[in-house]
């Protein structure tokens, strides 16, 4: 049985809070549920409907979202839901009991080209992650299953994870059109089988590296100054939605003053696109340009 521990994580919604537990609680699937009979599927959801402030409870990979009504403050509640979660995680209890969830839902996988013509985009029909994962090779895959055994074929260069999708990067060696059909379908069986996409041992060396994504909240990081949080605000609204669309993934890494640079880093299809040059000068430099007022003039990519 694993030691759970739950760290509570503030969102950008002060109605929602996210218990961060330590250990996969789902594998490539995500339940919301809205009152305890929908959670019939979940004793630990339904365990948490009996609290009167509790309006929806979501589960997926490692943490539990709850959004509250107004009757109370999350200040005043969050460390006894913490506790109450961690109990029952511990206890050795089913977060989810399999013969109670609907029908699976057969796994289809589509593949889809990027700007990044070495990058194809391969598109679940559920969610597979939650956050961004990027391989460079087998090893930093240790601890990814579905990446690892990716890199087991010969052409495959880089793996990248994010949401319901996988990007993958390949070398010269051989063409999308010989071996697309091959790699998709590969992706399917390996959904399909139930097999982990990612080992309890990724989220410690997650919570260990360096921040590299933009999801950051209002008050859970206090070395970034106002302007850092401003630019962080229209790279998540205005830029990242479209740069996910093409399976890759860019993040806020620095932003000098007295040069008015902004650096970002880009991964997945991004890293090394011949065409992200252009849109970091022509869109993504522009958007930061304008909106703030004159207080960026460039921006720099470091490829992940």
């Amino acid at each position: 049985m694993s030691d759970f521990n739950i760290h509570i994580q503030p969102t950008n919604n002060e109605n929602i809070v996210k218990f961060v537990a330590n250990s996969f609680l789902t594998q490539a699937t995500s339940y919301e549920f809205k009152n305890i009979d929908e959670a019939s599927a979940s004793p630990l959801a339904q365990q948490l409907f009996y609290l009167p402030f509790v309006k929806t409870v979501y589960i997926s990979q490692n943490f539990i979202a709850i959004e509250k009504y107004n009757i109370v403050t999350w200040s005043d509640v969050e460390n006894e839901v913490s506790q109450a979660i961690s109990d029952y995680l511990n206890s050795g209890k089913a977060v989810i009991v399999e013969s109670n969830t609907p029908k699976k839902v057969p796994v289809t996988i589509y593949a889809e080209s990027t700007p990044n013509p070495s990058v194809m985009k391969f598109v679940a029909n559920k969610p597979l992650v939650t956050g961004t994962f990027e391989f460079k090779n087998i090893d930093e895959a240790i601890h990814a299953p579905l990446a690892k055994e990716l890199f087991s074929f010969p052409f495959v260069k880089e793996i990248f994870l994010s949401a319901n999708y996988v990007s993958v990067m390949k070398y010269n060696v051989a063409e999308w059109q010989e071996v697309s059909m091959e790699i998709r379908e590969f992706i399917r069986n390996y959904i399909e089988s139930d097999k982990p996409v990612l080992l309890d041992a990724m989220l410690q060396k997650e919570k260990n590296a360096s921040v590299t994504s933009s999801e950051v909240t209002k008050d859970t990081n206090e070395n970034y100054s106002d302007i850092d949080k401003e630019i962080i605000a229209i790279l998540d609204e205005y830029v990242r939605p479209a740069v996910a669309s093409d399976g890759g993934h860019i993040a806020f890494e620095s932003f000098d003053e007295e040069t008015k640079t902004v650096r970002v880093l880009l991964q997945g299809a991004c890293s090394g696109c011949p065409s992200s040059t252009i849109t970091l000068k022509n869109g993504i430099e522009t958007m930061l340009s304008e909106m703030l007022q004159g207080r960026v003039a460039r921006v720099e990519a470091i490829n992940g």
